[in-house]
């Protein structure tokens, strides 16, 4: 959850992921894609930690704090220019998340996904809840704090769509999730992170509130944070390509994968007193990062796992609503005390 920095040794093990633009559209599902366990190069911050969170490869452990148990309200603030197509994309993985109807959405699924995360508790024994809405929306197209960012304008970010009526405070179960658009510059942005999650400050936005931020990378480092969609310029014309994005925006897509990992650490660690490895709060191992760049069964040492393709050559792991299709790093189970998916082989 502080800055991080990924161990040459613990990069051996898990790549990463995140990305950029261009316009989605909803596809159908193939019934019989092709599977593969895709190699690639390193991406170009192969020594650093993408995500919020330390390496220290230390046993996950539960530190009695809250879980997101009830069911969960995610407050959208879409910061920036956002096309309509690409808004429709992070909400439909969003709703695809409580999405149950199998016929809807064929496992391996986005709420097959979530039902990893769902194994947390609290000292209660409440399971973290699978239950996830979208609840409210506030676009700031205007840019209200500038199109460069820091960690403390983003809560003055979010202080701002919380003082517009009717976007609500919502203390009991509601996430505030920002989104900020491809030409926004964010603090550590690139450098250090694709996306991380905290809480805010009473005297920032008047309340404790927890959510996340995650920005698109598409113009700004898409090898970095929209990785395995792109790959370093350097490996141009030699060894592997990148992999095609299953809704043909390579920022929004890598997008979806941090996302993703937010949601599910922002649920199981939401005041960052719960579920993390690691001594310290301030730069824990959360379960997103232990399985970070990890997609499915084989992966790791430079494969990503097993995964599939459609016949336009498009990866993804996940099926989603109204026929969509992502890809997804895996989640540490704490059942299996493993990375999982549903989309694993064994």
């Amino acid at each position: 959850m502080s800055l991080p920095i990924l161990f040459f040794f613990f990069f051996f093990f898990f790549y990463s992921t995140s990305a950029s633009s261009s316009s989605p559209s909803v596809q159908t599902l193939d019934i019989q894609p092709q599977y593969y366990n895709p190699k690639l190069p390193p991406n170009t911050l192969s020594s650093s930690k993408k995500f919020e969170g330390s390496s220290d490869l230390v046993n996950l452990r539960y530190h009695m704090g809250p879980v997101l148990s009830s069911p969960i309200n995610i407050y959208l603030i879409w910061y920036g220019k956002w096309a309509a197509p690409q808004k429709l994309l992070i909400k439909d993985f969003l709703l695809s998340i409580s999405t149950t109807n199998h016929r809807a959405t064929p496992s391996p699924s986005v709420a097959d996904w979530w039902r990893t995360v769902s194994l947390y508790t609290d000292q209660t024994g409440a399971n973290i809840s699978r239950s996830v809405l979208i609840a409210g929306e506030y676009a700031d197209h205007r840019y209200s704090h500038g199109t460069d960012l820091t960690r403390l304008s983003i809560q003055q970010v979010i202080a701002t769509a919380v003082r517009s009526a009717p976007f609500p405070v919502n203390h009991k179960n509601g996430i505030y999730l920002i989104l900020t658009s491809v030409d926004v510059t964010v603090q550590d942005f690139c450098r250090a992170v694709c996306g991380f999650h905290y809480f805010t400050f009473p005297s920032m936005v008047g309340y404790t509130l927890p959510y996340a931020w995650v920005g698109n990378s598409g113009k700004q480092c898409p090898e970095v944070c929209a990785y395995p969609f792109a790959v370093p310029g350097y490996m141009a014309g030699g060894g592997p390509g990148a992999l095609s994005p299953p809704n043909s925006d390579i920022g929004v897509d890598g997008m979806i994968s941090v996302i993703a990992h937010e949601l599910a650490e922002l649920a199981s660690n939401p005041l960052v007193n719960a579920w993390y490895a690691g001594e310290d709060p301030t730069a824990p191992t959360e379960i997103g990062d232990l399985c970070e760049g990890l997609y499915g069964t084989g992966g790791g040492g430079g494969y990503i796992g097993q995964v599939m393709r459609d016949r336009e050559g498009r990866t993804f792991n996940l099926n989603g609503r109204r026929g969509r299709k992502f890809l997804v790093q895996w989640i540490w189970s704490p059942v299996l005390k493993a990375c999982a998916g549903p989309n694993a082989s064994d």
